[in-house]
């Protein structure tokens, strides 16, 4: 950015700073349910490089037409992510879990457990029964049936309950050095904007190292992402890869992508959303909170539980 630029930016990033939807002397007269955050921007006179940086690699948007949509939900993305960043020592709004995210599902079948959870793992061939009225009733596998009142699965359990909305193409590259002009960091993150490739979606660029334990010593794991827009995978995610300097290997995935169809109340089948070409996980996490009041009728507070959370763990 260049001073001129810088200034106009730092007002805008005050004003979101200051923004509070309760407090309307901070709203310096936008309603910005109805004001677009393209309107917003063109108000402090943005240029398209800052709009990109704050649109995608901020508030984290998949494409640009959240320019043309009420500008509270761009507002709030920004502030989450200002929260985020002051939240933890280290300078990012991120926190990635040693061992690798299998810690995850890890933490909650332990969680699971104490409250009298049962786990049947590497059964094969799971199929979801129905009642006579079309309700789940129960999960079957190997002769064996699970019964329960509600099912929850990914897509690849009820094809017939889903349709295909795209397809992602990932590289998973494996190298010997940390990612160029990164200060030798060893975990990074890079968005590169649809506008500055040329595409309909964003690329995404995560890598982590051997200080997360999930390489050997010395090693660096990167990903590229993106929603496929060809058939060609190494030529689509090759702007990605050239960041990454030299590598030792390089595997290619492509997967479709699907979302549920079914009607939740009618057959008691609660469907994730198959994971996306984002590495922040932000969609993921969207759709896990939005599961989880369909579920129980109960809409989940974060800032509330985490705190809690944070102060039974210190405990």
């Amino acid at each position: 950015m260049g001073l001129f630029e810088k200034r106009r930016a730092r007002k805008f990033f005050i004003y979101v700073q200051d923004y509070d939807e309760k407090d309307p002397k901070s709203h310096e007269g936008l309603d910005l349910s109805k004001v677009t955050a393209r309107e917003i921007i063109s108000k402090y006179g943005l240029e398209d490089d800052t709009i990109d940086f704050i649109g995608h690699a901020l508030a984290l948007h998949n494409d640009d037409d959240y320019l043309d949509q009420p500008a509270i939900d761009f507002v709030k993305r920004i502030k989450l992510y200002a929260e985020s960043l002051a939240r933890f020592q280290g300078g990012s709004p991120y926190i990635y879990p040693l061992y690798g995210l299998g810690e995850l599902p890890q933490a909650f079948a332990r969680l699971s457990a104490v409250y009298g959870g049962t786990y049947m793992l590497n059964k094969p061939e799971c199929k979801v029964e129905f009642d006579g009225s079309g309700k789940a009733i129960g999960v079957t596998s190997a002769g064996e049936t699970a019964k329960c009142k509600k099912v929850v699965c990914d897509p690849s359990y009820l094809s017939e309950k889903v349709k295909k909305v795209g397809k992602v193409t990932r590289a998973v590259c494996i190298m010997s050095h940390p990612i160029p002009d990164t200060n030798d960091a060893h975990s990074v993150q890079i968005i590169l904007p649809q506008k500055q490739l040329g595409r309909k979606s964003d690329m995404y660029l995560f890598c982590c190292s051997y200080a997360h334990n999930v390489a050997p010593k010395g090693k660096y794991i990167a990903f590229v992402s993106a929603e496929a827009e060809t058939d060609n995978p190494e030529e689509e995610l090759k702007p990605g890869i050239e960041l990454l300097g030299p590598t030792d290997e390089i595997f290619y995935h492509s997967y479709d992508t699907y979302v549920p169809t079914n009607i939740q109340e009618e057959d008691n089948c609660f469907i994730s959303a198959t994971y996306d070409a984002t590495t922040h996980f932000e969609s993921t996490v969207v759709d896990v909170l939005d599961m989880y009041t369909k579920i129980t009728g109960k809409t989940l507070d974060l800032s509330v539980d985490l705190s809690a959370a944070s102060a039974a763990a210190e405990n």
